[in-house]
């Protein structure tokens, strides 16, 4: 069976790396905006890469507004802060490139080391039987406590509205 030969940029998204911090930072699409998508369309730029303005980058957060113009509020006062237009659509290129290119080396994994490949999603099934059989197994018993408790509880409400019910309604004249 041929071993199809991974390149680099697919080694490097397999390889495990320290992570930062969690910061509060604003995300686009689950990655930090201030320390990975503009340092990277900086260097892409001055590469000659890539061509983003630079008030995209200099300023990448701007303020919703309404269509009069005023700022948008969230439902708890806070102001709405969204990315600029233009970023976003290049982070969505990137994305829609990267998952075409994860796409295309699965597509020549497949076709290069069918036999590899099938063998790994068979070992992969078999391994996740288990867990899968475990879930589902939860999950019955919790639907089935769940359906008891909703039973009681609309028991329950039955008998406490009866109780509440002066005598005379309940028994008639």
């Amino acid at each position: 069976m041929p071993k199809i030969q991974t390149p680099a940029y697919i080694k490097g998204v397999l390889k495990p790396s320290a992570s930062p911090e969690k910061q509060n930072q604003k995300k686009v699409w689950s990655i930090d905006l201030q320390t990975v998508w503009i340092p990277f369309y900086i260097a892409a730029n001055a590469n000659g890469d890539a061509n983003v303005s630079r008030e995209a980058l200099g300023a990448p957060l701007r303020l919703a507004k309404e269509k009069d113009g005023t700022v948008r509020f969230s439902d708890s006062g806070k102001p709405i802060v969204r990315v600029a237009k233009e970023l976003t659509d290049k982070i969505k290129a990137a994305r829609e490139n990267y998952v075409a290119s994860l796409m295309d080396f699965t597509g020549k994994v497949i076709k290069g080391n069918a036999e590899g490949y099938k063998n790994e999603v068979l070992a992969c099934q078999k391994a996740g039987a288990p867990i899968n059989a475990a879930t589902a197994t939860d999950l019955e018993a919790a639907i089935a406590a769940r359906e008891a408790r909703t039973a009681t509880d609309e028991a329950e409400a039955v008998v406490e509205a009866a109780a509440s019910k002066a005598p005379s309604e309940l028994v008639p004249a």
